[in-house]
């Protein structure tokens, strides 16, 4: 149906200039831009695509000549990258799920579903499960028993939910995603050399093989509202009780949270973040890709992680850290230039050894 420039500046708070009753059936890059696109020019950098395309309006950044870039309208919003979301929210055209229950789904009869609520092909809606109103339950996914998902829940395919989870409204998940699986939980008989070698720090001691036993998982998982969770996610139950994740929680592709570990709101973890158990991380925390702490940690409110740290022990609120083991990430590069320089250290020392040597055996 397409919006003119004056809807999408109003419904973005953002200013709309020239022709604003042009309209606009979709957002593209500005060198792929066709005349009914709205492009995407919150960066001056990349003005001279702008030319390769055909657009006639764009969404520039703050000061931007518009005209002198040949177009006819422009959107202008302070913050570009954050205008840009209410905009693509405006224009997806979604996964096009339809609302009703399709007749290959399986629902269970004690099963409550909201109003509006679109069940996709194969899905399974288990015993005494809760779904909110408007919500989408995708193709192939798993509810099970005594769930419950809050307004506006969106699961798109494969995704599974184990037992007794309890979620809150706008939740998200990507493909694959899986909520309430068991926590990797297991137990020797005996002191392992596991538990040796942790409290030696090295040192495992007679090696005695034995087979593990199983901890099943008797908690479930909690998640707060407004949270997103990537393809092929796992968040584990809680050993005793829940595993808890917090309101606007944002986790990217392939994170794995642990049993019983406690995530604060507004977190966001990138790929391949691993959070081992009864790890608790404050509010407001970012965590670069491939980031991993360690089981039984405490990350404070407001931390950062660059990219690959590793956090062994406790991270203090507020700190930006980096490595591994992390460290402050200002202590973290002064060591890397310290080990860039070593070669040439090691052969400073060894011209000055040599030098030394030939002193001593004319002496």
């Amino acid at each position: 149906m397409g919006y003119t420039i004056q809807q999408i500046a109003e419904a973005l708070d953002a200013e709309a200039f020239g022709n604003t009753s042009l309209k606009i059936n979709r957002v593209a890059e500005p060198a792929l831009a066709g005349p009914d696109d709205l492009a995407l020019l919150t960066n001056p950098k990349f003005a001279d695509g702008l030319a390769l395309g055909k657009a006639r309006v764009a969404l520039v950044w703050p000061g931007a000549d518009w005209q002198a870039l040949g177009l006819e309208g422009a959107i202008i919003s302070t913050r570009g990258r954050f205008g840009m979301s209410g905009l693509t929210a405006m224009v997806d055209p979604g996964q096009h799920f339809p609302i009703g229950i399709h007749p290959s789904a399986v629902v269970d009869p004690s099963a409550q579903i909201g109003n509006d609520v679109s069940i996709g092909p194969l899905a399974v809606i288990g015993p005494r499960a809760v779904i909110g109103d408007q919500s989408m339950i995708g193709p192939h996914c798993y509810v099970g028993a005594d769930v419950t998902l809050g307004t506006q829940t969106f699961l798109r395919e494969m995704v599974s939910i184990g037992a007794r989870a309890t979620i809150g409204d706008r939740f998200i998940a990507q493909p694959g995603a899986r909520i309430a699986g068991d926590g990797f939980s297991f137990v020797t008989p005996e002191k392992s050399g596991v538990e040796a070698a942790r409290e030696t720090l090295g040192d495992q001691g007679e090696v005695t093989a034995q087979s593990w036993a199983r901890i099943h998982s008797l908690g479930s998982v909690t998640i707060g509202n407004d949270v997103e969770v990537g393809s092929n996610t796992c968040i584990d139950c809680g050993t005793i009780r829940d595993t808890i994740i917090g309101n606007g929680v944002k986790l990217d592709n392939m994170v794995h949270i642990a049993h019983n570990v406690e995530i604060g709101d507004d977190t966001l973890l990138a790929g391949q973040c691993g959070i081992a158990g009864s790890t608790k991380i404050g509010r407001n925390v970012v965590m670069g890709g491939q980031c991993g702490v360690s089981d039984n940690t405490t990350i404070g409110d407001n931390v950062i992680a660059g990219g690959g740290s590793k956090m062994m022990s406790k991270v203090p609120a507020g700190r930006v850290v980096l490595g591994y083991p992390a460290v402050k990430m200002e202590s973290h590069l002064e060591m890397y230039k310290g080990l860039r320089r070593l070669p040439r250290l090691f052969k400073d020392f060894a011209a000055l050894q040599n030098s030394v040597s030939k002193r001593d055996t004319k002496d």
